[in-house]
């Protein structure tokens, strides 16, 4: 027997009240004088004993009767808060639904468990949340395969039979009350299926035509009685139809389209005084409780964490993640509490299922009393200011339409002229949209879709420098597309991203062409941390091994989603103004190491279920280049040198054993498959296995042991330069620990300085001939650029041994803290870099953008405050490196 132990007189004023003021508690008082006598003592009873002999529906409703009483007067004393409250009702329905499932299976089929047949619990009892005097809105789902029946009985009358008896047993009303009041609408279709639906119907159902308040609905879902287990198997069968990871926000307007018709069907309860509904009213329960499931039906595809069944609970969880504010936050979990509050003590004076303010003035006393306020004046003084409150945080949502252009031709030519737009060109392109000349523009509903967003689009295209060319860009876009509606409504419902996209459209060729292919990836700018970074390497990977994928293709096509995204927002950033091109280059690199960590490991599983592992031995991945360097481009490719430890004799031990060398050579042709295979999710990475012991001609994987003997015998002095900027980027610790002992052991082996110098001489000349610089802006092959920087550090490294880091901004300042080179080639390497991060996106072939506006994006990027700044540092940096360099080689000449 629990109990709430305190002083007495705060329950016994709540009896006094409760007596007083509510006819049904001094009924169910009068009726339940132990209860009384406890509370009269102190003691608060939440498990009153019954007598378990009586018949079950008797049971459960004297049950129900006592906690009626016990749970009221534990909320007028205050000793139950809200949650204690909710939790305490629902606790007794989610028992009585299992009873009552329990029961009916037993009667009709003595000896038999509750197996087969399950109870989904929505709505407020799926969320913990039920009312004093609510109904549950279950949804029966039954097995075929395991439902206890009768002989010759099929499946779906058993079912139906035992539902009608569950719903009997706790509906029917006698002398002691009734248990609770259970509506099955919320089941798929109600109006013409059975009562009890087969689950993998049900499964069909909201995967395939499910509507978007149904989404809604099953945010708070859960399996709440008879087989558990099967409705805890339902309900992550549907979990990718409830939180989508490309959300529709067409779901979301009608979510607030049902507030609006809730408003105008309940229109006598909206405004606020006597008669003012608090569930349905503005202001009300229910616009609290839409504006936690929109925010989470936007944002619950990506972030797990504000999938909270429980209003305020999700509240709270959606301002921690900072995707609503927390003054609002706040606000509507404070007017939540207080309005549910007050809606129990309504519900306390009858026990009926109503949620207005009486409209009379004596019967609002009565309430205002039963609170313990004076009268019902004061009781209206306590809310108004929370349903003021809650109206205004919920009307922000719905953001008021623009007016719609013109469809007049002349009309249209004047405003888009007005606009700066060539008014020929701007016409005939949205006339063809229009007339849904594209694929993505051919149904009513796109075309719709289109006219709703048109102002916000043309309004964003006129801030564009060249106004035609990102008309231009987005006409390209729209003709790509297979599918157009809901990137429309995700513009639509957040305006600010079409200024963003436009930008993306006026200074970025190469992320306007993916977003053309992945319209999707607009999705993940819809929140302002998308231009924050992309976070830590723990957390990508955390981010990449999540997510509802059950097997190795749907990892595959996570990761690419993942990376695609992070990818896209990374340069997003550069054009937004929001990151130094030296953090995003860094932020490239960290989302292809969790990329390779997450695949390699996907695919070291997948291919050790079939030839198992080899004894003591496992794959290394070592990366060069700039991946090596931890700084990439949104254009970098990866590459990696692929290793394995151990004894290359050895032989695996699966169903399908192979020796060491051809397990891992197949096994790494598989990893770049995984990395570099485009699937319909995307592409990923091209990569270059060239660096590898004996190039293109050599095994894709060699042991570790041959790699060193490769490194001390037989490499040549390109390969030794290449190693300089090694990084193990997958491996145990001992197994990292085994190869950088390797990398710096052959780094720091005897070489002849005047070998090494012209070697890199002859390299330099050979390369300027063969890969000539793409423009004049080529940060990374003009003379004096980054390629010729590279080669001096390297050079350096090799011939002093000394300075080794992959980072070659860190390796510039080892050899500088040396007296090798000058400190000031460190902003040298930073303005290249940053130089060519920031022209792979807005030109990617190195010449000067043509757009003033997009050279002055160019130069807040490298920190300078114009164009001719930016010319002026690139030659300054080329001037660092030459000059360096032919010091070098006079040095050596010398």
């Amino acid at each position: 027997m629990m109990t709430v132990p305190s002083a007495t007189s705060d329950l016994v004023d709540a009896l006094d009240r409760a007596i007083r003021w509510s006819p049904f508690l001094a009924m169910v008082a009068a009726r339940e004088p132990g209860i009384v006598a406890a509370v009269e003592a102190g003691r608060l009873d939440l498990s009153p004993v019954i007598d378990p002999d009586l018949p079950v529906a008797t049971r459960l409703r004297r049950q129900r009767r006592a906690l009626a009483l016990t749970v009221a007067l534990g909320d007028l004393s205050g000793r139950l808060d809200l949650t204690a409250v909710t939790a305490a009702l629902t606790g007794f329905a989610d028992q009585a639904l299992d009873t009552a499932i329990r029961t009916a299976i037993a009667e009709r089929y003595p000896g038999e468990e509750p197996r087969g047949f399950t109870a989904i619990a929505l709505g407020k009892q799926g969320s913990f949340e039920l009312n004093y005097s609510s109904d549950i809105d279950p949804i029966l789902l039954f097995d075929p395969a395991t439902l206890p029946r009768r002989a010759r009985e099929e499946p779906e009358e058993a079912a139906v039979r035992i539902a009608r008896r569950v719903v009997e047993l706790l509906q029917a009303r006698d002398g002691d009350g009734y248990v609770l009041r259970v509506d099955l609408r919320l089941r798929p279709s109600a109006e013409v299926t059975p009562i009890a639906l087969p689950v993998d119907g049900a499964i069909a159902y909201y995967e395939s035509q499910a509507l978007a308040w149904e989404r809604a609905a099953f945010i708070r879902a859960r399996a709440a009685a008879g087989d558990i287990a099967l409705g805890q198997r339902f309900l992550a069968a549907i979990r990718p139809f409830v939180w989508r990871r490309t959300l529709d926000f067409g779901a979301v307007g009608e979510i607030r389209a049902l507030s609006v018709r809730i408003r105008d069907h309940h229109a006598q309860g909206q405004a606020f005084g006597p008669g003012y509904d608090l569930k349905r009213g503005r202001g009300g329960i229910r616009e609290v409780e839409f504006f936690a499931q929109i925010h989470q039906l936007i944002h619950g595809g990506r972030d797990a964490v504000v999938r909270a069944p429980a209003t305020r609970d999700a509240l709270v969880e959606l301002a921690i993640g900072s995707w609503i504010d927390v003054g609002d936050a706040a606000a509507l979990g404070d007017a939540y509490t207080l309005l549910r509050t007050i809606e129990h003590r309504v519900q306390m004076i009858d026990d009926r299922q109503t949620h207005a303010l009486p409209a009379i003035a004596d019967a609002l006393d009565r309430v205002a009393r039963l609170h313990g306020l004076g009268e019902g004046a004061d009781l209206l003084a306590l809310l108004r200011p929370h349903v003021a409150r809650v109206g205004e945080v919920y009307d922000a949502l719905d953001d008021r339409r623009r007016p719609a252009l013109s469809r007049d031709p002349e009309t249209l030519a004047a405003t888009l002229a007005a606009g700066g737009f060539d008014p020929d060109f701007a016409v005939r392109r949205i006339a063809a949209w229009r007339t849904g000349t594209y694929p993505a523009l051919r149904s009513p509903a796109a075309r719709d879709a289109l006219e709703a967003v048109l102002p916000t689009l043309v309004e964003a295209l006129g801030t564009a420098p060249d106004r035609d060319q990102a008309l231009r860009r987005l006409d390209a876009m729209l003709e790509s597309m297979p599918s157009a509606i809901n990137i429309f409504r995700l513009l639509e419902a957040r305006p600010g991203l079409a200024d963003l996209l436009v930008r993306l459209l006026a200074h970025a060729p190469v992320l306007a062409d993916e977003l053309a292919r992945r319209p999707a990836l607009l999705d993940g700018l819809i929140d302002a941390t998308a231009l924050d970074g992309v976070g830590d390497l723990p957390m990508l990977v955390a981010a990449m091994r999540g997510g509802d994928a059950g097997d190795y293709g749907a990892r595959l096509d996570h990761v690419r989603r993942l990376v695609g995204e992070a990818r896209f927002a990374l340069g997003a950033q550069i054009v937004a103004g929001t990151a130094d091109p030296l953090a995003v280059a860094a932020g490239y690199a960290r989302v292809a190491e969790a990329a390779v960590t997450v695949l390699t490991d996907a695919t070291v599983a997948e291919f050790a279920a079939a030839h198992g592992r080899v004894p003591d031995s496992e794959l290394v991945i070592l990366a060069l280049g700039r991946f090596g360097g931890g700084a990439l481009t949104h254009a970098s490719d990866l590459d990696l040198v692929y290793l394995f430890t151990g004894d290359f004799r050895a032989e695996s031990d699966g169903p399908r054993p192979l020796g060491a060398t051809l397990y891992y050579n197949r096994l790494v042709s598989r990893i770049t498959a995984a990395l570099s295979v485009a699937t319909a999710a995307g592409p990923l990475y091209p990569v270059d296995t060239r660096l590898r012991p004996s190039g293109a001609q050599g095994p894709l994987a060699v042991s570790l042991d041959s790699f060193a003997r490769y490194q001390r015998e037989e490499a040549w002095t390109w390969e030794h330069m290449a190693l300089t900027r090694a990084r193990t980027v997958h491996g145990s610790p001992a197994a990292r620990a085994a190869t950088d002992a390797v990398v710096a052991a052959v780094l720091a082996g005897d070489r002849s300085t005047r070998d090494i110098v012209a070697d890199a001489r002859t390299m330099r000349a050979d390369m300027a001939r063969h890969k000539p610089p793409r423009g004049g802006i080529d940060a990374k092959l003009l003379p004096g650029g980054l390629v010729d920087l590279e080669f001096l550090v390297h050079v350096l490294q090799l011939t002093r041994r000394t300075g080794f880091a992959p980072d070659l901004g860190a390796a510039i300042d080892a050899l500088a803290a040396a007296g090798l080179v000058s400190p000031s080639l460190r902003g040298a390497h930073d303005a290249l870099t940053r130089l060519l991060v920031t022209m792979r996106l807005v030109a990617p072939d190195a010449e000067p953008p043509p757009a003033a506006a997009t050279r002055a994006l160019v130069a807040a990027a490298l920190g300078v405050p114009d164009w001719p700044a930016v010319v002026a540092s690139l030659a300054t940096a080329r001037q660092e490196v030459a000059t360096a360099w032919d010091a070098l080689m006079q040095e050596q000449a010398a």
